[in-house]
Formats: structure tokens, C-alpha cells, sequence
């Protein structure tokens, strides 16, 4: 699907429309995290439209001929592809619609509408929400900004990758949330394209695992229903490209809860003052629940992918 190279590419060609995010370390802990682990997290909450997602949303559209941009911008959405697809459609002046299931928290799509897309609310899932968004292209001729199932997408945020290992010489272990497996796909890629003895370990939702449930059949399947609440990592069935990375780069995925990716949140908040969504969330989640086996010493880095009231509102 992609390569280093590809990677590489985007990170020159959006240099100037995304953010360097910072990384930090989560110490001087009132509550510590099981065996005293005191993981480096990378910001992108702080990301332009608050997540990763504008790494890859705006290398689609700095590869996207401007006449296909004509129709409009269109995509199905969580939530946070929709954000950095509508600022890809403010950027570009044209119309954006996103599409987003029942799920997508209001917080979401009341920014989402701050950003001018209109919003149109489509079934409990990701799945249904994106068969309504592809009909939609299909009578308009509308450009479709698909979330994960896009090579320069994935390029674009694999870049959080390369990144990390150029801010964390020595990491060691590195956390990535799961939804449709775009931003697992190009982290793992860049990574283990430079130091593949990094390990690489995926985090999905409980009520989501199509990943983990795709790697114990040793193919890549539809799981049904996904039955979590948290809409950004809500995919019950992903690209074969995605899987068959995921099969190659990652060394492992573990599952965490609705509620313990809440409880994340609001550590995240009191601990650090890190507004985060569950997604953002998750990986701490893992950590707290000792999903991760960590060995003393070992230096972790949590990606902490998206932004959102979470831990204040629930």
C-alpha cells in the first residue's frame, strides 16, 4: 500500500499545513501508572483540527487535481477525518459534506460545523455512514476522502512516525489507537522501515476488534456490529491493505474498555491537563489497566491521537 518513500513524500509536501506536535514525558505523577512507567506521549491532540488526521487529509489534497475538487469534498467520519477533511475543503474554498454515524459525539459535530461542513447523520456505525457518503459522490461527483483505505491518507499519517523517532531516539515500545487501522498502518510502516526492532502494539476498542479478530482468523474479516460508543475507533471491517501491514508490522493489539478509556481521559486531564477523547485516550488506558506488558526501563511512547471534552463532560 505504501512504503517509506511514500511516507518520506508527505512529510515534505505538508510541512507547512501541519503541526510538528510535541512530545513529552507524563511525570511528577500524583496517581503513577502500574510499574512506575512514566511513558513519553505524543501530542496530537495538538494537531491542526485537534488529531493526526490532518496529516492525511491534507496530503490527499495537496495530491488531488483542483478540477476533481470541483464537486466539492465528501467523507464518512468518527468525527476527527471529518474535522481535517472540512479544513481540507476550507483550505481548498469548496464545499465539504461529512458524514458521520450516531454515535459521533455533538461536540464533534458542532465543530465540525464551525469549520462550514454540512453534517448529515446516518446509521449506528461507521459502515452505514460511509455507503450513504459514497452514494452521495456518486450523484454529485463529489472528491471522496476516505479515512484509512487510502494510500496517501496512510502516508500522510505515517509521519507521526517518523517523527517520533527522530524526537525519542531510544523509544523502545509504541502505543497506537485503533479505529480502521490508517494511522497504525503508517506509524508501523515508517517505524519498522527504520528501527524494526521498535515494537509496535496496537490499542482497540472492546465493543471494535475487527483487527485482533482479523489476525486470529489470519484474514481479514467483517466482525458485524461494533458495539462500542466511541465513534473514531468504530470499524467493523477494514481494508485488506490495511491488514495485511497490520499482519506484517504490528506486534501485537490489545483491547480496553468504553469506561476505561473515560477513566483515561480524565487522568490525562488531572494529571497532565490534556483535554483528550477516548481515542486519544486509549493508550493510556492500556497502560493503566496493565494490558501492555512493559519491562523495567523500557521507554514507552503513547500516541495520544485526538482532542475532545471527554473528561470533562462524562
Amino acid at each position: 500500500m505504501i512504503a517509506l518513500d511514500d511516507i518520506r513524500a508527505a512529510r515534505d509536501r505538508i510541512a507547512d499545513g501541519i503541526r510538528r506536535t510535541p512530545v513529552i514525558r507524563a511525570d511528577q505523577l500524583k496517581t503513577a501508572l502500574p510499574g512506575g512507567v512514566e511513558p513519553m506521549l505524543k501530542l496530537e491532540l495538538l494537531q491542526v483540527t485537534g488529531s493526526f488526521k490532518a496529516r492525511g487529509a491534507t496530503n490527499r489534497l495537496r495530491t488531488t487535481p483542483r478540477e476533481q475538487l470541483a464537486g466539492g469534498i465528501v467523507a464518512a467520519s468518527g468525527g476527527n477525518h471529518g474535522l481535517a477533511t472540512a479544513r481540507a475543503g476550507h483550505l481548498a474554498g469548496v464545499k465539504t459534506t461529512i458524514f458521520l454515524p450516531e454515535n459521533a459525539t455533538p461536540a464533534k459535530i458542532a465543530k465540525l460545523r464551525e469549520w462550514g461542513a454540512d453534517t448529515v447523520i446516518v446509521g449506528t456505525a461507521w459502515q452505514e455512514a460511509n455507503e450513504a457518503a459514497l452514494a452521495f459522490c456518486e450523484r454529485t461527483g463529489a472528491a471522496y476522502f476516505h479515512p484509512f483505505a487510502d494510500p496517501l491518507v496512510v502516508a500522510g499519517q505515517g509521519t507521526v512516525g517518523l517523527e517520533i523517532l527522530e524526537q525519542i531516539a531510544d523509544v523502545d515500545t509504541v502505543l497506537v489507537a485503533i479505529g480502521g487501522g490508517g494511522l497504525i498502518s503508517g506509524v508501523s510502516t515508517a517505524i519498522k522501515s527504520i528501527a524494526p526492532h521498535v515494537r509496535v502494539i496496537g490499542i482497540a476498542a472492546a465493543g471494535s476488534p475487527t483487527l485482533l479478530r482479523s489476525l486470529e482468523a489470519g484474514r481479514n474479516i467483517d466482525i458485524g456490529r461494533a458495539t462500542t460508543s466511541v465513534a473514531t475507533m468504530s470499524c467493523s471491517h477494514t481494508d485488506p491493505r490495511i491488514f495485511d501491514i497490520v499482519r506484517k508490522n504490528v506486534d501485537g493489539i490489545v483491547l480496553v474498555e468504553d469506561a476505561e478509556m473515560a477513566a483515561a481521559a480524565k487522568w490525562l486531564w488531572f494529571e497532565m491537563g490534556l483535554a483528550a477523547d477516548l481515542s486519544g485516550a486509549a493508550a493510556i488506558a492500556a497502560l493503566q489497566q496493565g494490558r501492555v506488558a512493559v519491562k523495567p526501563g523500557e521507554k514507552i511512547c503513547a500516541i495520544v491521537c485526538g482532542a475532545g471534552p471527554d473528561a470533562l463532560t462524562s
